[in-house]
């Protein structure tokens, strides 16, 4: 079992940057793959960016595809979501979450997840 914590969200206004963290604990962080999945008030959870345990494979959402980068470093059991040129569409509360067994885009591949850190771009 893991535990996810999320930090770096904040208030950013459009044009800026944000690095998003996920640290994990408890069981050995690169056994999992790992994605960011985001909220938006009144919408479905909705894939983001996954990697592989390894993290040599990525794999971004259209949406956020050229300005988001997924990364991880197994030695500090830390993920990260990098997210630059922000729009005020991706206000959101974004979620980190674990697999056990696949780098999927469905939130229901996913066995562990964090609490979530809002992100809020003002136009």
């Amino acid at each position: 079992q893991v535990q996810l914590v999320e930090s770096g969200g904040g208030l950013v206004q459009a044009g800026g940057s944000l690095r998003l963290s996920c640290a994990a604990s408890g069981r050995t962080f690169s056994s999992y793959a790992m994605g960011w999945f985001r909220q938006a008030p009144g919408k479905e959870r909705e894939f983001a960016a996954s990697i592989s345990r390894s993290g040599g494979m990525t794999y971004y959402a259209d949406s956020v595809k050229g300005r988001f980068t997924i990364s991880r470093d197994n030695t500090k059991n830390t993920g990260y979501l990098q997210m630059n040129n922000l729009k005020p569409e991706d206000t959101a509360v974004y979620y980190c979450a674990a697999s056990e067994l696949k780098q999927g885009t469905s939130q229901y591949e996913y066995d562990y997840w964090g609490q979530g850190t809002q992100v809020t771009v003002s136009s």
